[in-house]
């Protein structure tokens, strides 16, 4: 019997076989996708969506990798990227619309330089405005809940192809009820009027924090989400574990809850330093941290 990769594969002219992800992803590490396929435009994407739909081959959308983790494994289905027209940003008046593939920091630094403001927080996160949807994406006091007045999702296992309001999107703190087949083509924001010069200081000041405050390297951002009156990396420091390693990755001794992936290392061994701190944090502090990220293909359960 065909797979439905295979099926998937003589559907999609173009779509390559066996990518690896890692390189995609801000840990550098992680396995191949079976099938991946850039999406350049509106017909690629409809074609897409109808193979789906024919072969019910497992589907990723992977945006700039900032809070993915693939398992060494790989993932066994098609994975999907936007370029092209998604990419693009369209600004009227004070509604702004930024395809889904775009850079959160492109985004903050094109809203200031319009004299907008409103997400000059974005400039800290190295996702895209898909991701970023998709998560609740936010810092320094702000989330994409706060501007967000629709976006338009093409779900490819059912083909649905909606502008959807954001009390549809159950946007909770880094969740939403977007899935992992579900595209955000493009999202609009409703900002204000301000002023390019103080937004602009904004930022620096945001870039300047970060880069004092958080490791380089190798790495997507904070692990676990915060817990309630909380900080997860206060918790972690708590514990013991700055610098902890497992193989190939470590905690951050700059950010207790950023882990490191060394050069050519193993996402199953950063997978395996997430779940040994989750124990040791639950042992030594009483309280159950949750991964913040997404993770793929991993034999233990864990998934997108």
């Amino acid at each position: 019997m065909t797979s439905a990769v295979d099926q998937t594969a003589a559907l999609l002219p173009g779509v390559r076989q066996s990518v690896p992800l890692g390189p995609m992803t801000t840990y550098r590490v992680g396995g191949p996708a079976s099938l991946f396929m850039e999406v350049n435009d509106e017909d690629q994407l409809a074609l897409a969506a109808k193979a789906v739909q024919q072969t019910g081959v497992p589907v990723l959308v992977v945006g700039r990798g900032s809070n993915l983790l693939v398992s060494d494994a790989g993932f066994p289905g098609l994975a999907v990227a936007l370029g092209g027209p998604f990419a693009a940003i369209e600004v009227r008046d004070t509604l702004v619309r930024a395809g889904g593939a775009v850079s959160l920091p492109v985004l903050a630094r094109r809203t200031a330089a319009s004299a907008l403001t409103g997400l000059e927080w974005a400039v800290g996160v190295p996702g895209s405005v898909g991701g970023a949807v998709r998560m609740n994406a936010g810092g320094h006091g702000s989330d994409v809940s706060r501007s967000l007045a629709r976006c338009r999702l093409v779900d490819l296992s059912s083909g649905e192809d909606a502008e959807v309001a954001p009390d549809r999107l159950a946007l909770g703190y880094r969740s939403s009820s977007v899935r992992p087949h579900q595209v955000v083509a493009w999202a609009e924001f409703g900002l204000e009027r301000g002023d390019r010069a103080a937004s602009e200081a904004q930022i620096a000041e945001i870039v300047r924090w970060r880069r004092e405050n958080q490791p380089g390297g190798s790495n997507a951002g904070s692990v676990f989400t915060n817990p309630p009156g909380d900080s997860a990396g206060r918790l972690v420091d708590a514990a013991g574990l700055k610098g902890h390693r497992v193989g190939s990755a470590h905690v951050s001794p700059k950010h207790a809850n950023f882990f490191q992936a060394d050069e050519g290392g193993s996402a199953d061994d950063v997978l395996a330093l997430i779940r040994e701190v989750q124990r040791l944090v639950e042992e030594r502090m009483g309280v159950h941290l949750e991964p913040e990220l997404r993770l793929v293909g991993f034999a233990d359960g864990a998934g997108a």
